[in-house]
């Protein structure tokens, strides 16, 4: 460990051949002492080293990144740097132990003090110096960059750049590293020679092993932040990481080793094998894992493709219910992202969210929101608590949206085939939207988005002559998907809507060409258990098969579960006869997949089926799941179809 020191730093007004002649002077006579050189009384490094004024040193322009412009030295004052000064000789240079430095940099709250502090030392340590930089690179560095670009002119921190460089052989680990992660997060260029530097004698030592656990989780992160980061020395890092016990790594190794393969595995690299090892050693670990951790690991699973550590999903799935109150508005999204990739859903993860997005939904980030509706949407899980807080949020936020968070947080209310106690407020307020900003949406967006408002009822007519014109329906059809069976299943839904339900709509209609034939039936949304049972028992109700069908295309797009037909008397007519019928029953058999999750609430594409077979002439009977799977025998189920069917027979 390199301990630096520092008397004063006087600096000459301008840059002159003496001094940059003064830089290299004193760059050959910089002296180390380690190993079987090293005195008996300095532990560590002994150099001698002075400031820099000359503006010439480091020039780092590239459009991320900030210029930071070191200066030449001045002869008149060196900045020593010694080894273990509580067992040196000189006995002139002021020390503070390493505890009480970081005691008192932590409590510091700027740059300037920190600066301030550490031109008051005469001595540190490069881990105390590298620390420094960290806790700099933390308060002056937020998502939009660096704030304070002038930082990089102050003295005390071009002292440190330059001091990095030129003593990057004799650093530590610990500090080499954290100079590294420090001057990386400043946005210093990676191509600038203080950077180059570091980074070499970084590989350096790793190509000679000498890295621990710990030290090879810091190179890796720290390579994970520059732009392009190199494959070549992240394989090198993994290959060093196989050779390892990975059983007594930390969390922070653990999730370091994930981001740092996810990389490699993009470059196609396989690491299978480490791989398992490592999600058998997190799925020990998990009860330890900060709401970030959780987070990030959930992240690298999802882009590992970890389909097969269900133990581990499963389990930081489980541990993430309790964290959901803390996770950031980044990590909730990592986290739903893995709920929604591995096929998890968890009443008790709903009724976290159910507790904190009401709460704070006019803080939580609209991307946030957007995937909690997904979630929702995905999952079937109508969770009125969040819906109503996501309809409040977007009447009081819509205008700040983007198209992509207006149908998130709009089309799941339609998929779900719920309205708010807002809703008044709720479609008014998109109506308005969508007259100012129409032409800003994507042509599939726009049609989902309208699509999800017929399904519940609200009828978007002063913009259906937009959507069935020949030039919408181009772009429709040169934007992927295309005009798939689902796109011209929504587009002939919406005709069909308007023709029963709005008769007053008297623009352009939906050309034949973009209709379907029928509406496609999800061979998910039959319940065959429940459907072959309704069968069974309407046979002993008939007595004979002729009297019903099933799975009956109408002329309406529709597909009939059960259909029986009835004469002007009531009687039963034989399902074929196409003559003398009176009426048309239509038996709607739905399983728990046309109701909303753990509910008795019918999805929308359920809903408006049945109300569109009873404006064309159906008698819609409904046989529920919930009503017929207590019932035990074939003559209980006859006796109820007989109630439901003919109730007054």
């Amino acid at each position: 460990m390199a301990l630096i020191s520092r008397k004063s730093f006087q600096l000459y007004s301008s840059s002159t051949p003496a001094s940059r002649s003064a830089l290299m002077t004193v760059s050959r006579r910089l002296n180390f002492i380690s190993g079987q050189h090293k005195p008996q009384n300095c532990s560590s490094v002994a150099m001698r080293m002075m400031y820099v004024k000359d503006k010439s040193q480091y020039t780092f322009c590239r459009k991320k990144h900030v210029q930071l412009q070191m200066q030449s030295l001045s002869v008149n004052e060196a900045v020593h740097l010694c080894g273990d000064t509580r067992n040196c000789t000189k006995s002139n240079t002021v020390w503070m132990d390493e505890q009480l430095f970081f005691k008192r940099l932590n409590s510091l709250c700027t740059s300037k003090e920190i600066l301030y502090f550490l031109s008051s030392l005469e001595v540190m340590s490069d881990t105390m110096a590298s620390g420094a930089l960290q806790k700099i690179s933390e308060l002056e560095v937020d998502d939009n960059g660096l704030k304070n670009p002038a930082l990089l002119e102050n003295e005390v921190f071009r002292a440190l750049c330059f001091q990095f460089e030129f003593e990057s052989s004799n650093l530590s680990n610990t500090g080499l590293l954290n100079a590294l992660q420090a001057l990386i997060k400043l946005r210093i260029d990676p191509q600038s020679t203080l950077m180059t530097s570091l980074l070499l004698e970084s590989e350096e030592r790793l190509g000679r092993g000498q890295l621990t656990a710990e030290h090879l989780c810091a190179l890796g992160e720290s390579l994970l932040e520059l732009e392009s980061p190199s494959c070549a020395t992240l394989e090198q890092i993994v290959n060093h990481m196989q050779e390892r016990d990975i059983k007594s790594w930390s969390p922070r190794e653990i999730v370091m080793a994930y981001k740092i393969l996810e990389v490699t595995v993009r470059e196609g690299k396989q690491w299978q094998s480490l791989l398992n090892r490592l999600n058998g050693v997190t799925l020990g670990a998990v009860s330890q894992l900060s709401p970030n951790f959780v987070s990030e690991i959930l992240n690298s699973l999802v882009v590992l493709h970890q389909t097969r550590a269900v133990l581990l999903v499963t389990a930081l799935c489980k541990h993430s219910v309790q964290h959901v109150p803390y996770f950031t508005d980044h990590e909730l999204v990592n986290v739903l992202e893995a709920f929604l990739y591995f096929g998890q859903k968890m009443q008790n993860f709903t009724e976290a969210l159910e507790r904190r997005i009401p709460k704070f939904i006019h803080t939580v980030h609209p991307q946030t929101v957007s995937k909690v509706m997904q979630y929702c949407c995905e999952k079937m899980i109508l969770s009125k608590p969040i819906f109503d807080a996501v309809a409040e949020g977007f009447i009081s936020s819509a205008d700040r949206l983007t198209t992509d968070q207006i149908a998130a947080y709009i089309i799941p209310f339609g998929t779900l085939n719920y309205l708010p106690p807002s809703a008044s407020s709720l479609f008014g307020k998109l109506e308005t939207v969508l007259h100012t900003r129409l032409r800003h949406f994507q042509p599939h967006t726009l049609l989902n988005l309208l699509h999800s408002c017929v399904l519940i009822q609200r009828y978007p007519t002063n913009f259906l002559p937009k959507i069935f014109s020949p030039y919408f329906l181009q772009k429709l059809q040169a934007q992927p998907p295309g005009l798939n069976g689902v796109v011209m299943s929504q587009l002939t839904q919406l005709f069909l809507t308007v023709t029963l339900e709005c008769p007053f709509y008297e623009g352009p209609k939906l050309l034949s060409k973009y209709q379907v034939k029928a509406f496609p039936t999800p061979q998910s949304s039959l319940d065959v258990h429940l459907f072959k049972r309704v069968k069974t028992g309407l046979l002993d109700l008939l007595k004979k098969r002729i009297y019903f069908a099933s799975e009956v295309s109408t002329p309406y797009f529709y597909v009939v579960d059960i259909e029986i037909k009835l004469d002007e008397e009531g009687f039963v007519l034989p399902a074929a006869q196409l003559e003398e019928v009176h009426r048309r029953i239509a038996l709607c058999v739905d399983g728990q997949n046309r109701f909303c999750a753990h509910s008795h609430h019918l999805l929308g594409e359920e809903a408006i089926k049945q109300r569109h077979l009873q404006l064309l002439g159906y008698e819609v009977v409904q046989i529920p799941f919930f009503e017929i799977e207590s019932l035990q025998n074939t003559r209980k189920i006859a006796d109820y179809l007989h109630k439901k069917i003919f109730p007054c027979t």
